[in-house]
């Protein structure tokens, strides 16, 4: 991606030069003749270098100057003036100026600055994000796909990682979704940072404001940035989207579409450059049906969908997810913990895993916990796996105590898929292989469609 350059200066052709000059150099080129025009593009555009004359009408250098490192304190100034003096250098350094530069410049010199000034600022950024990821406790797992299903969902993930479209990712909680978002990222080759929000955490107004940012403040209440402008060239995770409150999802749609960010209480606008994943544990379609969500964002969200599937779906997985957490715990103990019993990974793989990779991560570590041995048997898992009994939807030859209709067996059989997916009737129509509304019509004709649809 080039770099922009704001030129300001009233001199048009010494503007129109350097700016044709810097153009050449592959930067990215906006001009303002006047410091007010400047801010306006700042407030309006992502800009890397400003190149800026001391000596101009209106609102002077040093106060331009002053007013870019309050307002976007991470864009470099190079001051360029004829009337350069060292008291001239010296204000300008202590308003904010990155550099300060003499007229009659070369243009490679020039060149030469706005270069160095645009590295200053990618390392800048690089150095906040490593600063947000440790302070946030961010680590970067490894996503285990030895499933066919897993597989399929990283291929897809390997065709899109590396654009900037828009994807839901949907699954029962503790399925990974926010692993795989990172995951993303990771591999989208973007420079920003990885920022997430869990919409289902706080209220709608402070969700606002932690989104778009606030412009005011007052004794309590200090002006801040959002979530938007901080992940501003990398990725925002929108984690349990479907919890988004009606009222904001119309002001959501609008910085999808027009990539644009106002702050509460501003009267700007800036650009930003942000890929969103959005993640639910929600059925989004049969909110859409219901009224819940509003179907163009839904649309706008769910360019592509990648569906993680709950871990007794992906029993090929399980073992795997174990082995890594387990050399993960027993690291982080500073136990000799090498691997696990038969019976034990008998009893993992038997188990249905109703909390998903969750569950498997937190029976793991309870068990390196727990173990006296260089491995982990029986004993060390907890009560449930220890003595769950497999429950399976079989067919099988034997001869049933109890005949009934076919049309009695399709529904218990329903039932029993829609019971093992506790409620999300669109995971259950995809595991029968019938259309949604296929599932809710035989549902509403057996009395069943009524019931309320559990958040898996």
């Amino acid at each position: 991606m080039s770099r922009r350059v704001l030129l300001v200066d009233d001199d048009a052709d010494l503007t129109r030069t350097l700016g044709l000059g810097l153009a050449q150099r592959g930067f990215r080129v906006l001009t303002a003749s006047r410091a007010d025009e400047a801010l306006r593009h700042l407030d309006g555009q992502d800009v890397d270098v400003v190149v800026t004359d001391l000596n101009m009408p209106g609102l002077g250098g040093i106060e331009f100057c002053q007013r870019v490192s309050e307002g976007h304190p991470a864009v470099p100034v190079i001051v360029l003036t004829a009337f350069g003096s060292y008291d001239s250098a010296v204000a300008a350094i202590r308003a904010g100026a990155y550099d300060f530069l003499s007229k009659p410049a070369r243009l490679d010199v020039i060149a030469i600055a706005v270069e160095r000034a645009a590295n200053h600022r990618a390392l800048s950024q690089e150095v906040r994000r490593l600063r947000l990821e440790v302070s946030h406790g961010a680590r970067l797992d490894g996503v285990v796909a030895t499933s066919v299903a897993m597989q399929g969902v990283l291929d897809l993930v390997a065709r899109v990682a590396a654009t900037p479209t828009s994807l839901l990712i949907t699954g029962e909680s503790g399925t990974g979704k926010e692993v795989l978002a990172r995951a993303i990222h990771q591999r989208s080759g973007r420079s920003g940072p990885f920022v997430a929000v869990d919409c289902a955490a706080m209220p709608e107004s402070r969700l606002e404001s932690e989104l778009f940012g606030h412009a005011r403040g007052d004794s309590t209440d200090q002006p801040r940035v959002g979530l938007f402008t901080e992940a501003n060239g990398g990725t925002l995770l929108l984690n349990e989207v479907g919890e988004l409150p009606l009222g904001l999802q119309p002001k959501l749609l609008r910085v999808l579409q027009e990539r644009r960010v106002r702050p509460l209480g501003g009267r700007g606008e800036h650009a930003v450059d942000v890929r969103v994943i959005a993640a639910t544990h929600r059925d989004l379609e049969g909110m859409v049906e219901e009224s819940r969500f509003r179907e163009d964002l839904f649309f706008r969200l769910n360019v592509v969908h990648l569906h993680l599937p709950p871990l007794r779906e992906r029993t090929a997985d399980i073992l795997p997810l174990a082995h890594l957490f387990l050399a993960d715990f027993a690291a982080r103990a500073g136990k000799a913990v090498k691997g696990l019993s038969a019976k034990a990974a008998e009893k993992l793989v038997g188990y249905d895993w109703p909390g998903n990779v969750r569950e498997l991560s937190n029976c793991l570590e309870r068990a390196v916990a727990l173990t006296r041995y260089d491995e982990v048997g029986v004993d060390d898992l907890p009560e449930r796996v220890r003595t769950h009994t497999p429950s399976r939807v079989l067919v099988t030859g034997e001869v049933p105590s109890e005949l009934v209709t076919l049309e009695e067996v399709e529904k218990r059989y329903i039932l029993r898929v829609l019971e093992a997916h506790r409620g999300n009737k669109t995971a259950a129509a995809r595991t029968l292989g019938i259309e949604r509304k296929t599932l809710y019509r035989k549902l509403e004709a057996w009395g069943a469609a009524s019931e309320k649809e559990e958040g898996t």
